[in-house]
């Protein structure tokens, strides 16, 4: 089944004219999850996003699928508890792009530090402990351990030696957060879904009693305002939450959000070679942890963690951000001695914490969510999630963390069974969403490894050399076998190799892919982790895009100057000059 502009047309034309059950607005994580679980289930589904499918928070987190081990310092049991399980579910839902990672956690003896080798060791217990791991046999290899100072060292030869006392090591994964997005959204319309991204909600509709019955939207790339017409509207728009709830006349005016900012850096491995996932506290007081990931050659680190109240479509990196990560990154790898300039590549995302209590009678707690509404740090602000129902019907999902997204939608989808059934007399059976593969997902996740290494091995046998077979393995999984069935039928695209062509054309009919930074920075991370590459790259694609859609010279002017603005804003160049 195709997935391209071809469908939109005719999507768009169905939500013009069927009443749907279920209309979600925001396609970022948290909509994707309830759309495969409604689509999955029956239910006329529709999802509109007014960016491309991912393109807010959910193409710019860490890249990992954790638990959030940090958590425990603080005593949010109920978020470790909920996240630490879902890390092996994720992995068996979607197999390809969530890969077991142990990380390394160095302990300092330093003021304000967030772990001593007593307090990471209860931790880790703690958090096997709730994730089963003893008990799962193909994850009792992963078990935590402590490790000494010199051992810390021996596998991590950059790390500052002074204070250092020891270490820890226990599993997480990691991920690709905007595939996942995607992968979710491709399988929710295989199962009939109506999926349409440059979709913008621009008024809740109400029928004649008050309550919610649609939303009328503007489509971005036409500039055609319509309406769409469902039983059930659920707000999943991720920091964007209060806005389409105050597109509501109905719904008070109360912020119910707390943004932050997170910022990460991307360098090249040879500047700071950091040979496995390494999680440690910020030494600086403030009780932030930092990460610093090996990927694709490169090292990128961060977060940060700031109240935001910014351009949320654009969140930028400032002078602040890298000053802080650099300063805290050359302490603990003082040989390193980074600048600015060797920052190839960085993003910046916005998170969507809840901002007050959610304890009101017409809110559930989805996720936990102890510490909601503090005034306290950004970083001390809980990643639980609520789910909430206005007086006139409208649902909003929000808060929570990329790792619990199934969970919170199951949450969703428990309510709008419910309301479904007891409202507009409809029956659906709930769908085991632990067992709902995404797309691409299709094997035996028990044996990942195996089969994925299986699929590199028929990639290179149709001609492809073995990095870029695993490449296309490891973004597209079970469908990769697809794009391999073109191989001999496809011609490399100037400026492209053959393995970034199959990419393009997969990309272009089957993922709903509308501009370069689709592809360049959600379908592929190229422009964060082939910064060398990426200005070949952009011609290619630009070109083969520009034929595809048969673009006019403005529209190739358009695109093109996105794509470079995104690609340089990446680098930092503002902050550079």
């Amino acid at each position: 089944m195709s997935f391209s502009i071809k469908d939109r047309k005719k999507e768009i034309t169905q939500l013009k004219s069927e009443e749907l059950d279920l209309l979600i607005i925001g396609g970022g994580i948290t909509g994707a999850g309830v759309a495969i679980q409604a689509s999955a289930a029956g239910m006329k589904t529709g999802l509109i996003e007014m960016q491309d499918f991912g393109g807010g928070t959910s193409s710019r987190s860490t890249r990992l699928v954790h638990g959030g081990i940090r958590y425990l310092k603080t005593f949010d049991v109920e978020v470790v508890s909920d996240t630490v399980k879902e890390r092996a579910v994720v992995q068996h839902i979607a197999p390809h792009m969530t890969r077991p990672d142990p990380m390394i956690l160095p302990i300092y003896d330093e003021p304000g530090t967030t772990f001593s080798m007593f307090s990471v060791k209860v931790a880790m217990d703690l958090y096997d402990h709730l994730a089963g791991i003893n008990k799962k046999d193909n994850l009792k290899k992963y078990a935590n351990y402590t490790i000494d100072k010199d051992e810390v060292l021996k596998r991590e030869p950059q790390l500052n030696p002074e204070k250092l006392v020891g270490g820890g090591v226990y599993l997480d994964y990691q991920n690709n957060d905007s595939r996942l997005v995607v992968e979710n959204i491709k399988r929710a319309h295989d199962e009939g879904g109506l999926m349409v991204s440059r979709i913008k909600a621009i008024e809740i509709l109400h029928d004649k009693f008050g309550g919610v019955n649609g939303v009328r939207v503007k489509d971005i790339l036409s500039g055609e305002e319509f309406n769409i017409h469902s039983k059930i509207v659920i707000n999943t728009s991720g920091p964007w939450s209060d806005f389409v709830r105050h597109l509501d006349d109905n719904a008070d005016k109360k912020s119910h959000m707390r943004p932050t900012k997170g910022v990460h850096l991307v360098v090249d491995q040879s500047r700071l070679n950091v040979p496995q996932p390494t999680y440690f506290g910020s030494g600086t007081n403030d009780g932030r942890m930092i990460f610093t990931i090996p990927r694709e050659g490169k090292t990128y680190f961060g977060t940060t963690d700031t109240d935001f109240d910014g351009d949320y479509e654009n969140p930028k990196v400032e002078q602040g951000d890298v000053d802080y990560l650099l300063d805290i990154i050359n302490k603990k790898y003082p040989s390193a001695n980074l600048t600015i300039e060797d920052v190839e590549a960085s993003w910046a995302g916005i998170r969507p914490l809840l901002g007050v209590e959610k304890n009101e009678e017409d809110t559930d707690v989805v996720t936990g969510a102890s510490n909601a509404g503090s005034l306290s740090a950004p970083s001390a602000v809980s990643r639980g999630s609520a789910l909430k129902v206005a007086d006139d019907g409208l649902i909003t999902l929000a808060g929570g963390k990329l790792t619990d997204y199934r969970v919170m939608a199951n949450g969703a989808m428990k309510k709008i069974r419910q309301i479904l059934r007891d409202e507009f007399i409809e029956k659906f059976n709930e769908v085991d969403s632990a067992e709902l593969k995404v797309s691409g997902g299709n094997f035996d996740s028990d044996n990942a490894e195996e089969v994925l290494s299986s699929f590199t091995k028929k990639g290179v046998q149709k001609g492809l050399d073995l990095e870029d077979s695993k490449e296309l393995v490891t973004l597209y999984g079970s469908n990769v076998i697809e794009i391999f069935n073109d191989i001999e039928k496809t011609k490399p695209i100037k400026n492209l190799t053959l393995a970034e062509t199959l990419a393009l054309n997969y990309s272009l009919e089957q993922e709903m892919t509308l501009t370069p930074v689709d592809f360049l920075l959600r379908r592929t991370y190229n422009i964060l982790f082939k910064n060398d590459e990426v200005d070949r790259m952009k011609k290619g694609v630009t070109e083969a895009m520009s034929n595809y859609f048969n673009w006019s010279n403005e529209e190739i002017q358009k695109y093109t100057a996105e794509l470079d603005n995104e690609i340089n804003q990446s680098r930092l160049e503002y902050l550079k000059k």
